[in-house]
């Protein structure tokens, strides 16, 4: 009889003494081996039409952008924010699949497929082949010899990898390890994911622990023939993992298959669906599509606009808010630039000056410190100097980065990282596309810009990326006697060390980032009253992108218009 599967409740077996791992042993010629891996490929079933075998040497290839294309879509598998409500907290967990079977069952094939049916823009694929143990030397040397056992369930960091899935459910961005298989090793630099809606995770143990099953949703074992297996590892490990024929079959029958046998077969039983046939089982596969739809339907997992608009009206205006004063000179600017038949030339003057003008006031909400300087004349002279590490800027592409020259004008070496937001049109949620930040910025006071505020959306995401651990806020439609709740973890700033700079606001746009972070300080030239139905600032600057870039202005409702001009 099969033993159990391990489980968190029982001990895991020691790893049986020298096993045959997926060592790199290469006493075949390569002429040989990929005779060998031809020969074997005419054993398989035919792939699906314009389906390639896959080619991975690397747990997490990182040459590969997380990103996959079909012929609907492109579908981003690093994940992406938002993870919160209009409130700035998580609306619901994300819907986590597990997927388990044995080794070459086409367990990752089973996942893209399922993915491709989703037909969702934002999805996370997380591997087990991330998550092997580092060896040690004694270790490594077994490896080389096809000595050590990557089949049983001690090879994996089962704490790393629950508390990697529980940060994704929850909404946190992750870093995951990069296993190189060539070398049984773990490269320098791991990669980030950000949380989703849904997340896949797919291994041969991704049924063996108790406290991983916890988190699983939805549990599909793909069930696929042991020869076809066998075939399929051997023409893997041969022609893509530098291997000898072998050395691969001494390693399937020590160790492959008695790990089949004793952990992986008797999970199939915790299952909730078994796939035979893996991804030619098409009808399983759109039973398991037609199921998560109805999940994510029930929860809900959508940016309510309408939300944002009506959550804080009538409420007067935070006290974090600071409008630069409304001089004749600063009023005589905002007139030129409201006015629809200024010259670009002209427009982009006075929006220099004004942004020189808001960054100068923003610097005076810096903390300073006394210090007594010499002068040339012999004397000391009690000043003030700035009392934090340094000043880091931040844009939200396109239009922030406008705001980046002035920034640099008058903040000697500041460090600049820049954030691409856009919407999607078909469910108006923000979605982070692109990022890039400086390294250790979590000491740094940010200087978060954006040329025009809306609905906030945009700016609520920005600062969601750059919070610190342990960040609280008062609780979902509460007041300031109602508990604080705990905020994820991304970059790691501190509430209180981020400035949010824009040109122009809606009182809406101030209402929904000073609800969902009161302790971060937003700065502007000006707020106005009201956004229409397209959430745009009224009476507004118009599209400050267009307006600045001299671009053609993107038709209402296109896919390209960005939240950044309107959010």
């Amino acid at each position: 009889m099969a033993a159990p599967p391990a489980s968190a409740d029982a001990p895991r077996a020691a790893p049986p003494p020298p096993a045959a791992g997926d060592g790199t042993d290469r006493t075949v010629a390569k002429s040989e081996d990929r005779s060998n891996a031809e020969a074997l490929d005419r054993l398989l079933p035919p792939m699906g039409p314009g389906r390639a075998p896959r080619k991975r040497t690397t747990s997490q290839c990182k040459s590969e952008p997380p990103l996959l294309r079909t012929s609907k879509r492109t579908i981003y598998t690093a994940g992406r924010p938002p993870w919160y409500n209009e409130h700035g907290t998580q609306s619901k967990e994300a819907f986590a699949i597990g997927l388990g079977g044995g080794s070459a069952s086409g367990k990752t094939t089973v996942a893209r497929m399922i993915i491709e049916a989703l037909d969702v823009p934002w999805v996370v694929l997380l591997s087990m082949d991330s998550f092997y143990k580092v060896l040690t030397r004694q270790q490594q040397e077994q490896a080389a010899l096809h000595n050590y056992n990557f089949d049983h369930p001690d090879a994996f960091d089962f704490d790393l990898i629950v508390s990697t899935l529980q940060k994704l459910k929850q909404g946190k961005s992750v870093k995951v390890p990069v296993y190189d298989f060539t070398t049984h090793s773990r490269k320098k630099d791991w990669k980030m994911l950000y949380g989703a809606n849904v997340i896949i995770f797919e291994g041969i143990m991704a049924f063996a622990d108790k406290t991983l099953l916890e988190l699983l949703d939805m549990k599909i074992f793909v069930d696929t023939d042991s020869d076809i297996r066998l075939v399929r590892r051997l023409r893997r490990d041969i022609s893509e993992r530098g291997r000898d024929i072998a050395g691969v079959i001494k390693q399937y029958n020590k160790f492959v298959k008695p790990a089949f046998d004793q952990y992986i077969q008797p999970t199939m039983r915790l299952a909730d669906i078994v796939v035979p046939r893996g991804s030619g089982n098409t009808v399983a596969i759109d039973l398991i599509v037609q199921h998560v739809h109805s999940q994510l339907e029930e929860r809900k997992l959508r940016w309510d606009m309408a939300a944002l608009a009506s959550a804080h009206q009538c409420h007067p205006l935070p006290r974090t808010l600071s409008v630069l004063k409304s001089t004749p000179q600063v009023r005589g600017m905002h007139t030129i630039i409201r006015d629809k038949e200024t010259s670009r030339d002209e427009f982009i003057f006075y929006s220099k000056r004004l942004m020189r003008l808001l960054i100068e006031h923003a610097l005076s909400f810096l903390p300073f410190q006394d210090c007594v300087v010499q002068t040339p004349q012999g004397q000391d002279y009690a000043g003030k100097c700035y009392a934090g590490k340094q000043i880091t800027g931040v844009s939200i592409l396109r239009a922030g980065e406008t705001m980046e020259p002035a920034l640099r004008a008058v903040c000697k070496d500041v460090r600049i990282g820049t954030i691409l937001i856009q919407t999607n049109q078909l469910t108006g949620e923000p979605e982070l596309h692109y990022l890039r930040l400086p390294k250790d910025i979590s000491d740094d006071h940010v200087i978060l810009m954006d040329c025009t505020v809306s609905t906030g959306a945009a700016a609520m995401m920005a600062v969601r990326v750059l919070l610190v651990s342990g960040g609280r806020r008062r609780a979902a439609g509460g007041g300031p006697a109602s508990p604080p709740v705990p905020l994820a973890q991304d970059h790691d700033v501190p509430e209180d060390k981020i400035f949010l700079l824009s040109l122009l606001m809606a009182e809406m746009g101030v209402h929904s980032v000073a609800y969902a972070f009161p302790r971060v300080r937003i700065i502007t030239t000006a707020v106005d009253k009201r956004v229409n139905d397209l959430f745009r600032i009224i009476p507004g600057i118009g599209n400050f992108g267009d307006r600045y870039f001299g671009t053609d202005a993107v038709p209402e409702g296109s896919d390209e218009e960005e939240v950044a001009s309107t959010g």
